[in-house]
């Protein structure tokens, strides 16, 4: 949709992925629950017109973009009859975008731009604007007030008035007036290009962090002009949006719905919010030194300090430490952690054999490693340090990375992460004499089976440990010789046809259940072994158990409830309604036979 700028040309201001009557063929798939590919079959399968030239009833319904426009659209009405027409069960277009909040509308306006472009390619065209657009807000808004403040001295192209604010600076070149003026310009990638490159130059947090392709052949420079437009209408870096954490919560939905679009891919880069929220949730990193040394894009730092904000702490009360080891998703969490004004040690190399903090002790380990990583090198490493309870196996880096977390803790510091189900029962190559080793030196806390389905990169279930260098001074409660077991397996919600979440009362009760079993004085409950869901299981039993860390050997069966309705009662209800449904079986059949009997194909 066109409108006219005061300078009288024009601009691109919503497209029409967002119109209310118009649909694109992602938001079909949506409204269908399939995907994509689906919906063009269909379009195949219902041409509009046989091979005679005669117009098909059941014709898939046309697109009504003009036919230079970047992306077909559809008229919603139509396109939801048709659907109920072939008896495809929906959700109507209305009640999707109901639930859809501002970062989602925006997903899927940007989304609606990509066209053809590869997922994992287009995240760092979006991501890298979004950033741009942040600190060009700020940065405007610091310039009006340093412009007020003229007449006694402030100067408003000093780059150290902005610094002082704790804002970023930017150069001419790069703000977003620029860009924005040059959106329908065939130059318009490269001068996105020079924007970074002079951020860059200017701050050097940001050095090597931004994305600098715009300018690459492959790249539609009409769709990048559009997708300027787009996050040229929305405002994300004024102090407004700032209190509202309007670019952190589209940054994290953007990341989450890459990660989606690219599927196994996705997962190296972001772990799903509810998962960090779990283990955040669990640890309560209030005050300390908190690491991931295999951080992504940095979801775990910024669920850290959204939690000591919303429980009342002071975010400058942690510091925050890192390692990634690819270089995209490095950058990636640079810019996810500098939207936030998180300051952030986040090295970038291979943490196995290149460790950016080899002397940290750290209060809090929270990590998502990658599953059963078999080329990490390993026989490289047979005599490190850090292999205090035995050497992992070349071909499985789970339990190096177990012993990594381990030796980077602080005296009391605790750990909570991520690994594949296999881990907590493997012998493998030794794997079950390390988890034997690590359970006698009382360093598990927890040990929590999550459902499968949580991962956009896995459908396996995994499970989230707890270890504690001291049981008796990190909690409340002195635990030593005990382990909690919580099987959270039948917990969350499907969210689509593949994918599950926790709800924020399935994360508050794995929480609560954790705190009270430490003795948290915050919590009011006091814990009870609940049958089926959580046990507090001495490490005589574990050894038993040949060490097997797997809840669902201790927390045993839920209860069964009783059936209050009498055998002979619930027998003669079901027959009954078993004899009303083989009656309706019998009128459908005969009105099946009728109705081919009308058009001559009576048997």
């Amino acid at each position: 949709m066109m409108r006219t700028r005061d300078d009288g040309t024009d601009r691109v201001t919503t497209p029409v992925a967002l119109s209310a009557m118009m649909v694109t063929l992602q938001e079909i798939a949506n409204m269908a629950g399939v995907g994509l590919s689906a919906v063009s079959n269909w379009q195949k399968r219902y041409p509009g017109k046989n091979a005679k030239g005669e117009d098909m009833p059941d014709a898939f319904p046309s697109p009504v973009s003009p036919l230079d426009a970047a992306v077909a659209t559809f008229d919603a009405t139509e396109v939801e009859t048709w659907l109920k027409g072939q008896g495809k069960k929906f959700t109507p277009l209305k009640q999707l975008r109901a639930v859809l909040p501002f970062e989602g509308q925006l997903w899927k306006a940007a989304d609606a731009l990509r066209g053809s472009m590869d997922p994992g390619e287009y995240k760092h065209v979006v991501l890298g604007l979004l950033f741009l657009k942040y600190i060009s807000d700020a940065f405007e808004e610091q310039h009006a007030a340093l412009l007020v403040q003229a007449a006694e001295g402030a100067d408003p192209e000093d780059p150290d008035e902005y610094r002082a604010a704790n804002v970023f600076w930017v150069p001419k070149e790069a703000r977003w007036a620029t860009l924005q003026a040059s959106a329908k310009q065939a130059t318009i990638g490269q001068v996105v290009n020079n924007a970074m490159l002079a951020i860059e130059r200017d701050n050097r947090s940001l050095k090597d962090v931004l994305p600098k392709d715009y300018a690459r052949p492959g790249l539609d420079k009409m769709r990048l002009g559009q997708l300027v437009d787009l996050v040229s209408n929305i405002a994300i870096g004024d102090a407004a949006s700032r209190s509202k954490d309007v670019l952190g919560r589209t940054y994290e939905y953007f990341l989450s719905q890459f990660a989606s679009a690219e599927g196994k891919k996705g997962g190296e880069f972001y772990t799903p919010q509810c998962i960090v929220r779990l283990l955040v949730a669990m640890l309560a990193p209030y005050k300390g030194r908190v690491y991931d040394p295999c951080c992504g894009s940095g979801g775990m730092f910024v669920q850290s300090e959204r939690f000591i904000e919303e429980h009342g702490g002071r975010v400058g009360d942690i510091s925050v430490y890192g390692q990634e080891s690819n270089y995209t998703t490095w950058r990636l969490a640079k810019m996810n952690l500098a939207i936030r004004g998180i300051d952030a040690n986040i090295a970038h190399g291979d943490t196995f054999h290149a460790d950016g903090n080899p002397d940290l002790k750290a209060d809090f380990v929270l990590a998502n490693p990658p599953f059963n990583d078999s080329d990490w090198n390993g026989e490289l490493l047979k005599d490190d340090k850090r292999w205090q309870y035995g050497m992992p196996p070349a071909g499985n880096a789970n339990y190096a990375w177990v012993q990594h977390f381990i030796s980077h803790l602080a005296p009391t510091g605790t750990a909570g992460f991520v690994l594949a189900n296999g881990s907590m029962s493997s012998n493998q190559k030794g794997e079950g004499a390390i988890r034997q080793r690590i359970v006698e030196a009382n360093l598990v806390d927890c040990m929590v089976a999550l459902p499968g389905q949580l991962f956009y990169s896995t459908q396996i279930p995994v499970c989230l440990w707890f270890l504690s260098r001291d049981k008796h001074v990190n909690g409340f409660q002195d635990r030593r010789g005990e382990t909690l077991f919580i099987d959270a397996r039948q917990m969350g919600s499907m969210v689509d046809r593949t994918h599950r979440e926790l709800t924020a009362e399935d994360i508050a009760k794995i929480a609560d259940t954790y705190h009270s079993w430490c003795c948290d004085p915050d919590v009011d409950a006091e814990y009870e072994d609940v049958p089926g869901f959580c046990k507090s299981t001495k490490v005589e039993e574990v050894a038993e158990h040949g060490f097997m860390l797997t809840p669902g050997r201790y927390v045993g069966a839920p209860p069964v409830e009783e059936d209050a309705e009498p055998f002979d009662e619930k027998m003669k209800r079901l027959t009954a309604e078993l004899a009303a449904q083989m009656a309706e079986g019998q009128r459908l059949d005969a009105e099946i036979k009728k109705n081919l009997e009308g058009i001559g194909y009576g048997f």
